[in-house]
Parts: C-alpha cells; sequence; structure tokens
C-alpha cells in the first residue's frame, strides 16, 4: 500500500522535473497488451514507439532492416551478469550501434544513435511513476524512472521523509532487490537515484552504498546549505537533461577489478562501473572553458590548476577531463605527465581501461626519441611520459617535440613535478664523478616550454600550491576549482585521518633526534651542495634507525598495534620504512613474531615488501624483487579486502597515487614532510565500507610536519585538517560514554513493570538494582545467562526513558565510530567492556523492534539470537529463556508464547517485541484480506498512541496487544471454521462490513455469496485489468449483478461493491 508523505515527495520530484523539461505519465498507461506498440509483456522495459520514433529522427533515410536490427541488438541482451551487459549497452548508448548491411552490393557498416548527446532537448524525455515489471519474482513498481527516448536510463526509489525507520539505507536495499528480482530494467541503466527527500544519493549501477554520494550544486559554485532539500538540488543540477546526459557520456567508465577466493582460490574478475561526483563533474568542466580560452589563437596557454585534495578521484577527473578535451577540441594530442615512473604505471592503467570514452588508446613514451616520435602526427594521441624526459642530454635548451598548438599538456601533481624557470649554478663532474667546473641548468618548467611551446597546460594537485611558489602560475595559471579536505569529508568523498604518536613505545635516541632536526631544513633543498649535506646526515640517521634492536622494537608494536586495532577496524595497513634494507629488516622482524605471516609465493602470506630492485642487492634484499607484473599482483591483493595479505612495506613506492579504499592505518618510520607527507597520508583516507577514519602512526615524529602542514594548507585557502589527533577520538569516546551512562541513571518517564520492579528491589539481584541501576561494571564476571539478564534489564530502562530508543541508538553509534577510530589507544582499550555492553543492547533493542522489511520468523530468530559475539563468547544465549519466556514451538502468537510474553520480567521489551511481530503479521494480512488488516492495524495503532501518552501503563499496553494478538489469530482461523478458502475469507469479511446485509441474508447465504463473488472475480481477472477503466467496469458489473440476484440490500449494494474492488485489487496479484 503507498504512503501518502512518500507519494508526496513523489509527486514533488515529478512536478520539478516537469519545470525541466521532461514530460511525465502513470506508469499504468504502459500497461502491457498483445496489440500494443510500446510493451507487449510486463517484461519489457523498453518503449518501443518512443524508441523507434528516436532512431529514425536521429538516423534519417536509414532502411526498416537497419532499424529493425538496431532495435534487435538494444533487446537481445542474454546473460546474468548485470554489470557485463550494462558495459555492453553502454557501448551501443555512446558510440552507436553497429549495423551491416549491404550497399550497392557492398557490405558496410551504419552507425545508428539512439540518442543525441549533443543536443539533448532533441530527445524524447519521459518520467513514469509506478513502472510495472514483472520477471520471475513477481511484479515490482520502481518509483520513479526516466526515459530517454523510451530507454530507461534513471531509476528513482523515494522513501517517506517523516518515517524516522525508512530513509535512504532502506531506499538502497530497495534498488539491490529490484536488480535481482526484475535485472531487465537495469540492463539500460545509467543512474540510480535514493532519497527520502532530506537526504539524496546518487550512484553507478555496481555502487555501493558508501558510493552513492550527493549532489551538492546546481551550478558547481554555489554549494547546498544545511536549509536545502537535497533532493530538490538533486534534481534541478544532476537529473536536469544536460547535466545528465553529459554525466553518462563523458564521465562514466568501466574498469575491471581482480578478487581472489581465499579459501578456494577461485580468481573473479568484476566489473565495477564509476560514475562522476559533482565536485569532478563541474571541475572538469570549468577546466574545458578554461583550455578552450587559453588553446585560442590569442590564448595564455594557461589551463589553470585543479586543487582537488588526495582521495576524492583526481586519477578520475583528470581521465574525464582528457575525454570531454578530445571532443571540444577536435581530437588534439592528449600529453600526461607525471614524476614518476609507478605513478606514470598508475595513471596509465586508469587511462587505458577507458578507451570508449578517450575514442583511443593511450600509449607510453619508453625515451626522449620515443616520445618525440608519438608526437610526429597531425593530431590525436593520448600520450604518457614522466618530466625526467624533457631534461636535455646537453646544453640548457631543449629542442622542439612538435611545434602544433593543438597539443594539451595534462600534469599530475603539478606543483612538484614544475618547479624551475630561474638558471642555477651547479657542479659539473666528469664520469668518475670528479668536480672539473660549474654550469648552468634550469628547471623542468623551462625544459617543457622549450619542447612544447605552443602546448596549452592544465595542472591538478591533491594538494595546494605554496605561496611563494611562482613557477605553478607561470606554467599552468590560477585555481580552476578547488576541493578542500573539508568539503570531501562532508560530502563522504574521503574519510578523516587521525594522527597518533608512539615515540614513547620506540624512543630514538639522542644522537638520532639531532640528526633528525639538522635534516628539517635540508631534506627538500634543491640547492645540490645543501643537498649533498642532507645526504650524508640521511645515512647517518638511517644507521640509527635501523639498528638492529630498535627494528625489533618497531616490529613488535607494529604487530601489536594492528592486531589490536583490527578486532574494531576489518582493513589493511601500510608500513613506511626508511631505506630498502630497514624494510628488509622490518619484513624479517615481524614474521620472527608471526612466522605464519611469511610466504615466498607472491599469491600468499599475509604480508609483502614492495620496492626498486638493484643488481647490487643483497640476499635480503633479492628475496624483495619483483617484476613488474608481480608488483601489479600483489596490489591487486591488497586492494582486495578478502585477500588474507594484510600489511605491506614501502620506501617510497605507493606514498602516491595508489588506491587501496581498505587500508586504514599507515605506519610510518621515516622522516617526511610538505607535499610529500600530505600524499602518504592520503593512503588511508578512501572510503571503505564502514571505516570511520584512517590512522597515521608516528615512530619517527613527524607531529611538527604536520602541523607545519595544516599551516600551509589554511594559508593557502584549503579548509580540513590534514590529520586529526587520535587522543580526539578519544575524547569524543569518553564524552559520549559519559552521555550513556548518565541516561542508565535517568530517571524513567514510563513506570516499569510490576514484574521488573520487584527484580531491582530483590536484594540478592547482582545485575540491576534500584540504588545503583543497570551493574553493567561487572558485566563481564556474569554468567553467559546473567549476562543476557544484564542486558534485558539496560533495554528495559531505555525504553522506559523520554525518548529513550532513539537517543541511545544514536549515541551509541557516536560512540562505536569514535572507538574504532581510537583504537587501540590504552584509554580506549580500558574502555573496550564498557563499550562492548553498550554495543550489545543496541543489537537487542534493534533487533527486538528493527527496521521495515523483516519477517515475523526472521524476527523471532534474530530475538532468539541477540548477542554480542565479541563480549559473550560462551555461544548463542535464547533471549526468550533469559526473560523467562518459553520460546514458541510453532507459531509466534500460540497461547503459550502470549502467556510468557504477559508474565515476562521485561514488560516494555516484551511489548516492543510484540508490537513488532503484530505489525508484521498484519502486513502479511493485508496481501489477502485488506478489511481484517485495516481493522487490527488501527486497533494496533491506537493502543501504542494511548501507550506512549501515557494513558496507559505498559502492562496494560501489554495486555492490550496480547488481546488484539489472540483476536488476530482467531479472525486467520475463521476460514476453517466457515468452510472458505483464504481468498474467500477476504471476499465475505467485504461482504458483511454492512450490519442490514448480515441481519438480512445472514452467515450461510453470505459464505455461499463470497464463493460466487471470487469465482466472478477470477472470471473477469485478467493480467492487466487494474489498469482498464474498461475492464474494471466490466468486472463491478458482474459482481453487481450477482449481488442484486442474492438478495443485497439495495442501500448498503454500492458500498459492498467498493469494498469487492477494493479488495480484488489489493491481491490481484496473488489470485492472477
Amino acid at each position: 500500500m503507498s504512503n501518502p508523505l512518500e507519494d508526496d515527495l513523489e509527486y514533488d520530484v515529478i512536478a520539478q522535473l516537469q519545470a525541466l523539461g521532461w514530460e511525465y505519465t502513470l506508469g499504468e498507461n504502459f500497461t502491457p497488451h498483445p496489440e500494443s506498440l510500446q510493451r507487449k509483456k510486463l517484461s519489457d522495459v523498453l518503449l518501443l514507439d518512443h524508441l523507434t520514433e528516436a532512431i529514425e529522427r536521429l538516423n534519417p533515410g536509414i532502411s526498416a532492416i537497419v532499424k529493425q536490427e538496431a532495435l534487435n541488438k538494444l533487446k537481445g541482451f542474454t546473460g546474468d551478469d548485470l554489470a557485463a551487459i550494462n558495459a555492453e549497452f553502454y557501448n551501443l548508448l555512446t558510440d552507436g550501434i553497429t549495423v551491416n548491411t549491404t550497399v550497392e552490393g557492398a557490405e558496410r557498416g551504419v552507425i545508428v544513435k539512439v540518442v543525441d548527446f549533443d543536443h539533448p532537448t532533441n530527445n524524447h524525455l519521459l518520467a513514469v511513476n509506478q513502472f510495472e515489471v514483472k520477471e520471475s519474482y513477481g511484479v515490482r513498481r520502481p518509483d520513479l524512472v526516466l526515459f530517454v527516448n523510451g530507454i530507461p536510463l534513471v531509476v528513482i526509489e523515494l522513501k517517506n521523509p517523516t518515517n524516522e525507520n525508512t530513509g535512504v539505507n532502506e531506499a538502497f536495499n530497495q534498488l539491490q532487490t529490484y536488480k535481482r528480482e526484475i535485472p531487465s530494467l537495469f540492463h539500460y541503466n545509467g543512474l540510480l537515484v535514493i532519497s527520502d527527500g532530506y537526504d539524496a544519493r546518487a550512484g553507478s549501477l555496481t555502487a555501493g552504498m558508501s558510493r552513492m554520494s550527493a549532489w551538492k550544486s546546481k551550478d558547481g559554485i554555489t554549494r547546498a546549505g544545511t536549509q536545502d532539500m537535497m533532493i530538490d538540488i538533486m534534481v534541478e543540477g544532476m537529473l536536469n537533461p544536460t547535466t545528465l546526459l553529459d554525466l553518462i557520456y563523458s564521465f562514466t567508465v568501466f574498469e575491471k577489478d581482480k578478487s581472489i577466493d581465499p579459501n578456494t582460490g577461485i580468481t573473479t574478475i568484476n566489473i565495477i562501473k564509476k560514475v562522476a561526483a559533482y565536485h569532478q563533474y563541474y571541475a572538469v568542466n570549468f577546466a574545458l572553458k578554461r583550455t578552450i580560452s587559453a588553446s585560442a589563437q590569442d590564448g595564455d596557454r594557461k589551463g589553470g590548476v585543479v586543487w582537488h585534495t588526495q582521495g576524492s578521484g583526481k586519477s578520475l577527473s583528470m581521465l574525464f577531463y582528457s575525454g570531454k578535451v578530445i571532443r571540444a577540441l577536435n581530437n588534439p594530442t592528449i600529453i600526461v605527465i607525471t614524476d614518476r615512473n609507478d605513478l606514470d604505471d598508475q595513471l596509465f592503467t586508469t587511462f587505458g581501461s577507458a578507451t570508449n570514452l578517450l575514442r583511443q588508446t593511450p600509449v607510453q613514451a619508453g625515451s626522449r626519441s620515443d616520445l618525440k616520435e608519438k608526437l610526429a602526427v597531425a593530431s590525436g594521441g593520448v600520450v604518457f611520459t614522466t618530466i625526467q624526459k624533457f631534461w636535455p642530454e646537453e646544453g640548457n635548451t631543449f629542442d622542439a617535440l612538435t611545434e602544433r598548438s593543438n597539443v594539451v599538456v595534462v600534469a599530475d601533481e603539478a606543483h612538484r613535478t614544475q618547479y624551475g624557470f630561474a638558471p642555477k649554478t651547479v657542479d659539473e663532474k666528469d664520469e668518475q664523478g670528479n668536480v672539473i667546473g660549474k654550469k648552468m641548468v634550469y628547471g623542468f618548467a623551462k625544459y617543457m616550454r622549450d619542447a612544447l611551446p605552443n602546448a596549452t597546460y592544465l595542472g591538478f594537485t591533491g594538494t595546494p600550491v605554496e605561496k611563494e611558489d611562482a613557477n605553478t602560475p607561470a606554467v599552468f595559471g590560477d585555481y580552476v576549482d578547488i576541493y578542500d579536505i573539508q568539503q570531501a569529508i562532508n560530502d563522504g568523498a574521503t574519510v578523516p585521518i587521525y594522527y597518533e604518536s608512539r615515540l614513547a613505545k620506540v624512543k630514538l635516541s639522542s644522537e638520532g633526534e639531532e640528526l633528525l632536526k639538522e635534516l628539517e631544513d635540508e631534506l627538500l633543498q634543491e640547492d645540490q651542495t645543501q643537498a649533498q649535506k642532507a645526504k650524508g646526515r640521511y645515512a647517518r640517521l638511517e644507521a640509527v634507525v635501523g639498528a638492529e634492536e630498535r627494528v625489533k622494537t618497531v616490529a613488535e608494536d607494529i604487530v601489536n598495534h594492528y592486531e589490536q586495532r583490527d578486532t574494531t577496524n576489518v582493513g589493511k595497513a601500510m608500513v613506511v620504512a626508511m631505506s630498502r634494507t630497514i624494510a628488509a629488516r622490518l619484513y624479517n622482524a615481524i614474521i620472527t613474531l608471526r612466522p605464519d605471516w611469511h610466504h615466498d609465493d607472491i599469491d600468499k602470506g599475509a604480508i609483502k615488501v614492495i620496492m626498486t630492485s638493484s643488481a647490487s642487492d643483497t640476499a635480503d634484499l633479492v628475496k624483495h624483487s619483483t617484476s613488474k607484473e608481480q608488483k601489479k599482483e600483489i596490489a591487486l591483493r591488497v586492494k582486495d579486502p578478502n585477500d588474507p595479505l594484510k600489511i605491506v612495506i614501502v620506501r617510497d613506492m605507493w606514498l602516491t597515487g595508489f588506491d587501496a579504499p581498505c587500508l586504514h592505518t599507515l605506519y610510518i618510520d621515516k622522516p617526511m614532510k610538505g607535499h610529500n607527507l600530505m600524499q602518504a597520508i592520503a593512503r588511508v583516507n578512501r572510503v571503505f565500507r564502514d571505516k570511520a577514519a584512517g590512522l597515521i602512526v608516528d615512530y619517527l615524529g613527524i607531529a611538527t610536519d604536520l602541523k607545519n602542514a595544516l599551516r600551509f594548507y589554511s594559508d593557502s585557502g584549503g579548509k580540513g585538517n590534514p590529520a586529526e589527533a587520535q587522543e580526539q577520538a578519544v575524547q569524543l569516546l569518553l564524552e559520549k560514554i559519559d552521555v550513556i551512562d548518565h541516561m542508565f541513571i535517568e530517571k524513567p518517564v514510563t513506570a516499569y513493570s510490576e514484574q521488573f520492579q520487584g527484580i531491582i528491589d530483590d536484594p540478592a539481584c547482582t545485575y540491576v538494582s534500584r540504588a545503583k541501576g543497570v551493574n553493567y561494571d561487572s558485566y563481564d564476571t556474569f554468567s553467559p545467562r546473567i549476562k543476557m539478564k544484564t542486558i534485558l534489564a539496560a533495554q528495559e530502562h531505555i525504553l522506559c526513558l523520554e525518548d529513550g530508543k532513539k537517543r541511545y541508538l544514536r549515541e551509541v553509534v557516536a560512540m562505536s565510530k569514535a572507538f574504532s577510530i581510537a583504537m587501540p589507544n590504552e584509554d580506549a582499550q580500558a574502555l573496550k567492556s564498557k563499550v562492548g555492553f553498550f554495543q550489545a543492547v543496541k543489537a537487542a533493542m534493534v533487533k527486538t523492534s528493527g527496521g521495515e522489511g523483516r519477517t515475523s520468523g526472521e524476527l523471532e530468530l534474530a530475538i532468539k539470537q541477540v548477542i554480542d559475539e565479541s563480549i559473550v563468547s560462551e555461544g548463542i544465549i535464547n533471549v526468550f529463556d533469559s526473560a523467562g519466556i518459553e520460546a514458541p514451538d510453532i507459531s509466534i502468537l500460540s497461547d503459550e508464547f502470549l502467556k510468557d510474553i504477559k508474565q515476562s520480567e521485561y514488560q516494555n521489551v516484551a511489548l516492543e517485541t510484540l508490537r513488532r511481530l503484530l505489525n508484521d503479521e498484519i502486513k502479511s494480512m493485508s496481501r489477502t484480506n485488506l478489511v481484517q488488516s485495516k481493522t487490527l492495524r488501527e486497533m494496533l495503532e491506537q493502543t501504542m498512541v494511548k501507550y506512549q501518552n501515557r494513558s496507559i501503563t505498559s502492562a496494560e499496553a501489554l495486555q492490550e496487544l496480547i488481546n488484539l494478538a489472540k483476536d488476530l489469530k482467531k479472525r486467520k482461523s475463521r476460514g476453517e471454521e466457515l468452510g472458505l478458502t483464504e481468498y474467500e475469507v477476504a471476499f465475505y469479511d467485504a461482504l458483511i462490513e454492512n450490519e442490514s446485509a448480515v441481519n438480512k441474508l445472514g452467515t450461510d447465504i453470505l459464505t455461499e455469496l463470497a464463493k460466487t463473488v471470487v469465482g466472478v472475480v477470477k472470471a473477469n481477472a485478467t493480467l492487466d485489468w487494474t489498469k482498464y477503466e474498461t475492464l474494471q467496469a466490466k468486472m463491478r458489473l458482474a459482481v453487481k449483478k450477482v449481488l442484486r440476484h442474492a438478495g443485497y440490500p439495495p442501500d448498503a449494494q454500492k458500498l459492498a461493491e467498493l469494498r469487492v474492488m477494493e479488495t480484488a485489487k489489493a491481491i490481484a496479484g496473488e489470485m492472477v
């Protein structure tokens, strides 16, 4: 049954869509019919009339054969891999459908377009609500489907804005159900949208809930405020035809992800569909606009700088930009520049998986000569290279690689690779390394300009450009778009990062501290003399940091810290070592502590080392030498959350550009600062499932550098802290625990039941008392049975507080999040037992009065298994038994069960449990008996309103629900007494609603009349009768004739007809 408020939201969205140019029609107007040109059966999801008309309009002159073949290809998808089918359709949608045909005796391919992406209004745009689709699981009706030229590109699921039990999570789950049960609708999907009005998210077909993101701007300039309805922003900003079609065409990619089942060893290739978030969409279009202006004949060749914080999808933004600029500038040459080979490989892999978007295959330049050869073309090409290839082999000038102006340079981490227009004097050395004089050199910026004098330059960076850096703006220009840490965290694009110092655990010697201090201002100096000095100090510091005893201490602390953290944060860790030698020593020390973590095979083992190799490496280093392909395989293992690989040790590799969302902890034992430090810590800020935050663990004293990074970040205009102190999470944890503690001494506003009052007044009771409340401080010492009684006592108390359940659940969620961040801080560990108890009470509360969608059987099972396995390890405890209730054997509404419920010591818990069970029973009944379910629901609601208004006590409310349960049970068994089937009882109840009819005809006649009515309804109920007024009128006439013939009172016939038709519609799907 529809919800009025949910319907209001639905029609409000429809009105907004209409204002944007979408037509609207009811889903019932597309009811299938064998003679229909639109849909012949409910499993047809394409609106063929609209699709056929669009093909003819967008492809003038094509033959009927070509048109039909194109339609056949669109309709002919088979298989169970929904993502693979969607990817296949996407190629047809964006590239056009190739149909081979014979023209004048020769075969040629004709490209058939189905959507005009260049002119959005040149398409038929249609919004349809309650569009029925039926496959093997029955009829399903998504709230809204947006069709473009008859193709269902967007599916929208909405939830009641005022129902606290339903929101975007439930809407998301509903879409997942639809994907399983009516997959053909999603073959053609471009976007999924979920909303409860206040919150609104969108994502791709394969996106998990954590990847469904808000659209927070209508224009990319003004962002949504706290008082904005997010669905309004999303509809106007994203679902307007221009943005929607641009998003689908230019901002959608499909990637392949490999995972290995650790139990079976079976490798699975999964297709992941990614769609741009709002900040990527607007930034790319702003950058494109600047590029078009900069590359014009009189342009300044400065495309600008896009500053998007690390982890917010910068690599994909570069890809989307490249795809759009290729179309906008008529296939220019794109040169993508990085400053490291591993970054070049990572970015190249991202681009290589999106050849459809780029309309060509990217290539990597292997050398200077290879780069020049690849640029020796008139246009086109996506070429990857490193900045080092622009260093002249001799002299101070780099020969021009191309004079063309249709070249766009896209630089990753622009601030880092482009320093240096001004000349510098450096030592000139001979082949033996001896200084033989001085020479003048320039920075890469100058040489790159020499090589590509007429190119347009666009820079991407994850960290801001320093105020004193004049070179980056000189090459690229000013910022095009900024998306800082605070915005990314607020949007859920990244998670916050917390910092924990472990210096007290692993003390650096005084010599090491002095060396580290001397290095602070020299590590990143460009002057070679200073760099040489720093190199010597670095080598001495390395000897101190890599001392055998210190490495053992670090290894032991990492193992203990990770294992404790893994109890609350399932994920992986990265260790940053100061040198390759130290990395190898650290590996040996860790596997000495955990031998089972080691394995020689690349695809096995819980710990690996990733580093470069050299021909002069010692045996300890050689065993960690890996090929390019092996590194890729280890990278896949790190990214796969199900792979047993837990920890990876690195020195420099993977500290920038490496994206593994399941990484949650970064252990740093290496001097780092500035951009390098900020890039490194961002390895743990990726969104992953319920990851609350990433954690940086410091063994070498980077706190000052982090503070400097924050100061520099703020001075550059960015908001948000690169890393919060872990103590802040501990403080938040303490605050939340204090709030929850106070709830357990708060005075209840609803009186305890008599039975529970007897328990708390019993001096022999160990787990609860009137004076001290719930004794959860002794929880760990209790037996399993008493532990369960303690949980139930806590739940009973919370349910008696003003708005207790809602407040408690909210505070425990916040506490749990803070706890996961704070672990394994010593203060947090000390609270582990209390946190576990509070979580166990929450689990019990959710399972006994949980959200919508559980069947009675599922709920009963949940109640029986309320348990916190991390606290109570003795096995599953039966909550009914602990509460003094005999668990039901057959029916949840058996007399024995209701008797036990009434006698329960915990009447508020019992009341909440029985309310939920009754609600589900009544909901189930509504599918077969509309009249009875409506009556019973009203009775249930009346009782709960009286209880919530404190007009009746919990004991009185419980008694009313018990009476209602007995009434429900009696009503369900009436069919046997009357000799009627379940459906016949439903119509019988519709007929006896009028008292005069009962008095006049009597039970026997009405019983037979109900059977006759069922026969009439079945005879007139075709598959689509509820959608056609003529068929409904035919059924009404047949019902009226039967009622009249039976002598049904004339004054009551109209209401009886209405009730019979309502009942028929309610159970139409069950009867047909």
